[in-house]
């Protein structure tokens, strides 16, 4: 079983790139990359929630479990 991460397609829909998106949410490029990548081993919720804000969706557009 999997926590997935759609980071990638969320920002390729919305036209942004992952440095715009570490500006306005200052999480930096590296952190980013990681949780893109799928790597990260943790997400804060206040940094999913600054995500989520910034590119205007749910939790659940950019997260999804796989077994």
């Amino acid at each position: 079983m999997a926590i997935n991460v759609k980071l990638d397609r969320i920002l390729l829909e919305r036209g942004m790139s992952l440095t715009e998106l570490s500006e306005k949410v200052g999480v930096t490029i590296a952190n980013l990359s990681i949780l893109k990548t799928g790597k990260a081993k943790a997400i804060r919720f206040s940094t999913l929630e600054a995500i989520c804000r910034e590119l205007d969706c749910q939790p659940g557009d950019i997260l999804s479990f796989d077994e």
